[in-house]
């Protein structure tokens, strides 16, 4: 007999109960005219993953409960289905907890309108972006429950990286570990998945079915991907990545186990063979996308999903002929569609021809709004104004600065009046040397490549010019774009290597320093030129109070500048 599982790889919303409920009852019955009898939902389904400090809130931890039950009650008459899902919990007795003040993060066994299993994760992590220590008590027992023959036993993502809870499943009877999971994507995190699921494999010696959640949630967003791995190590499914999907896994069984004819019953050896015989998993498997398509495609959910969920109606973005900002109005496009997005090219009197040509030349491509705003009658006003304080002094930042002040007020301005929200365009490279204005384009609600370095910007621009993932059928990004000299043009023939290390050399201090933890002496061991490190390490340093007041952004590194970096700004340390 063959077991058939689905995986509700399905996107929710963080706090909205109600909703999330209604998603996992529709994928559970329709899984169930399908005929599945074992339905996987994914870490803390039913209030979306990570509601942070909601969950300090006993009405919130309550609304949770009422959803489970509602769960339950539509799901009662669906003879045999088993359906796992999550959800935090003041605990009961089953977790062995000692109050229902403390809460746990939770999986609940549902099957025909009753709560027949719970299990309470029991590692908590509490590195990175994860907090659950803050949140949750770890739980202490394993959870094996029985559907249609096969024993299950349930997991809850950081215990499947952990020797101690797959092995107390198996000793608990479990012929199959079931991991339901909420983990944040970052480049390369697919395939660290896999590798660290199969050794779990190989120690228990069970097959795995990893079931995980897709969509975004502020800066971070889960990419999907669920899979299932045999007890020999290989990849038996993989969903796809970036996807809603019912991810379908087939458990079937081996029965060749031996038995000694004629010593038992016929019904007894049955028993005898099902308890031996190994499970074999199959389905589907998906394809891995390049390291440029997964960015592109997180990127892209990252947008559409903030967007969506916070109920925008469209996004604003000023326009400057530079590559950041191209890159985003590309990724702005590919999420939401070329009207809801609009554009607005604001030239200063430093602006180059060839900026408003490239920068109408993409806005034309692309199919977007676009509209020319001068900033040069703000621009004499303001210095006008400070004409009396400045005089006698010399031309710098301060009125490049103001320029770029100026940009992020109209912006803003726009953005109030009409409800757009202002995507900035800054890359991880500027916001690690502070190489962005403050109140100036830093300026806006959500910060699209925040956490992607320069030199990856332009690789990202390069794959989208010659792959067209969401069918806009356009090449959006002029080639002028890409290979001009990068610059902010805020003062005559500026480039942005003016003031910077190249962008190659620049970007490799930043990850090892950043990202990787390297002494500064480390990264100048390694070849670096001891000016430049002691350069970009004393930028990140000194920027901090910058970047506490940056926008949120997308994640996309093992290390971004947000949960991940946790920095003081008062600091006189410089290793």
């Amino acid at each position: 007999m063959t077991l058939k599982i689905c995986v509700a790889q399905l996107n929710f919303v963080v706090g909205d109960m109600a909703g999330n409920a209604q998603k996992i009852i529709d994928c559970a019955a329709a899984a169930y005219q399908d005929g599945v009898r074992l339905v996987l939902t994914p870490e803390l389904s039913l209030c979306g993953y990570a509601a942070e400090d909601l969950f300090l809130r006993p009405s919130f931890i309550k609304a949770c409960d009422d959803a489970l039950k509602t769960v339950s009650a539509a799901l009662s008459g669906l003879k045999g289905l088993h359906l796992v899902v999550g959800h935090p919990s003041g605990g009961d007795e089953r977790t062995r907890s000692v109050s229902v003040q403390r809460r746990f993060n939770m999986a609940s066994v549902v099957c025909e309108g009753q709560v027949v299993a719970a299990y309470a994760k029991r590692e908590l992590p509490n590195y990175q972006v994860f907090d659950e220590r803050r949140y949750f008590v770890a739980g202490e027992q394993p959870c094996v429950f029985d559907v249609a023959g096969t024993k299950v036993g349930l997991l809850i993502c950081e215990d499947a990286w952990f020797d101690a809870p797959a092995a107390d499943a198996k000793a608990a009877g479990a012929e199959l570990l079931a991991v339901i999971n909420a983990s944040p994507f970052h480049v390369g995190k697919g395939d660290e998945r896999e590798q660290a699921m199969r050794a779990r494999v190989q120690a228990t010696g069970l097959p795995l079915i990893y079931a995980h959640l897709v969509g975004g949630q502020d800066e971070v967003v889960f990419e999907g991907r669920s899979f299932a791995i045999n007890a020999d190590g290989a990849l038996a499914a993989r969903a796809p990545s970036f996807e809603v999907a019912s991810f379908a896994v087939y458990v079937t069984r081996d029965h060749e186990a031996p038995t000694e004819q004629g010593a038992v019953s016929q019904q007894a050896a049955l028993a005898s063979s099902q308890s031996c015989a190994a499970l074999h998993l199959s389905g589907e498997v998906a394809k891995d996308g390049s390291l440029e398509a997964d960015l592109w495609h997180a990127l892209v959910l990252g947008v559409r999903d903030y967007i969506r969920k916070n109920g925008f109606p469209g996004v604003l973005l000023g326009l400057s002929g530079g590559i950041d900002s191209a890159l985003v109005l590309a990724l702005a496009v590919d999420a939401l569609g070329a009207d809801r997005v609009r554009t607005v090219m604001m030239p200063s009197p430093y602006t180059a021809e060839i900026s408003w040509v490239d920068a109408r030349d993409m806005a034309q491509r692309m199919g977007v709004r676009y509209d020319e705003v001068s900033i040069v009658p703000e621009l004499e006003a303001f210095l006008g104004s400070l004409k009396d304080d400045f005089e006698g002094t010399q031309l710098d930042t301060t009125e490049e600065n103001i320029q770029a002040r100026i940009r992020g007020t109209l912006l803003m301005a726009l953005s109030n009046k009409f409800g757009s929200i202002v995507l900035t365009t800054g890359n991880k490279s500027e916001m690690a040397t502070g190489y962005c204005t403050l109140y100036g384009d830093m300026a806006g609600g959500f910060a699209v490549i925040k956490d992607v370095a320069k030199t990856l910007v332009f690789k990202l621009a390069r794959w989208r010019n010659v792959n067209d993932p969401y069918g806009t059928g356009v090449q959006p990004i002029p080639e002028r774009i890409i290979t001009r000299p990068p610059s902010a043009e805020l003062r005559p023939d500026q480039t942005d290597q003016d003031s910077l290390p190249p962008y190659e050399v620049l970007d490799e201090i930043v990850s090892r320093f950043m990202e990787n933890d390297q002494s500064s002496e480390d990264i100048i061991a390694a070849g670096f030129a001891r000016a430049d490190v002691e350069k970009v390490t004393r930028l990140i340093r000194i920027n901090e109070y910058k970047r506490r007041q940056s926008p949120v952004g997308i994640r996309v590194t093992h290390r971004s500048f947000g949960k991940d970096w946790r920095y003081p700004i008062t600091n006189h340390f410089l290793a």
